[in-house]
């Protein structure tokens, strides 16, 4: 994980309200801090910049690594990620319980890549939705 300056993750983590920007987990409650993921990938030529920046849970942020294409099994093609300062996230994704689902090529190919719905994601989801804490309350 690459260095990312003390008041640039501040920003970042304060404008994601402490929650992963691609699957929506709170960091209340989660024993490992989340990463400041680069959305373009620094080996792909990314900046350390806040319009190049994401709040990512563990689990996204180590699936996604330097990722920034999928395929998207519905199309056959290869689809983007999500890209949290270009997509809006309701577009791409919206919840059925805890199961996340697809809404377009980008949200499956990122639910994919991501594993987002596996087994272990799903149980702290339900275990985060019994707390209250999930899914997150609807952005504006």
């Amino acid at each position: 994980m690459s260095h990312v300056p003390v008041a640039l993750a501040r920003v970042v983590r304060e404008r994601a309200n402490d929650r992963c920007e691609y699957c929506g987990l709170a960091q209340e409650g989660q024993e490992a801090e989340f990463h400041i993921d680069h959305i373009v990938p620094r080996a792909d030529g990314g900046p350390t910049e806040i319009d190049n920046l994401a709040l990512a849970c563990v689990s996204c942020s180590l699936r996604k690594a330097a990722k920034r294409t999928a395929p998207d099994h519905e199309s056959g093609s290869l689809a983007p990620l999500f890209h949290p300062r270009q997509n809006k996230w309701s577009d791409h994704f919206s919840y059925d319980g805890v199961l996340l689902l697809g809404r377009t090529a980008i949200g499956r190919a990122t639910i994919a890549a991501l594993e987002m719905n596996r087994d272990r994601a799903l149980q702290v989801r339900q275990v985060e939705e019994r707390l209250g804490r999930y899914p997150p309350p609807p952005s504006e």
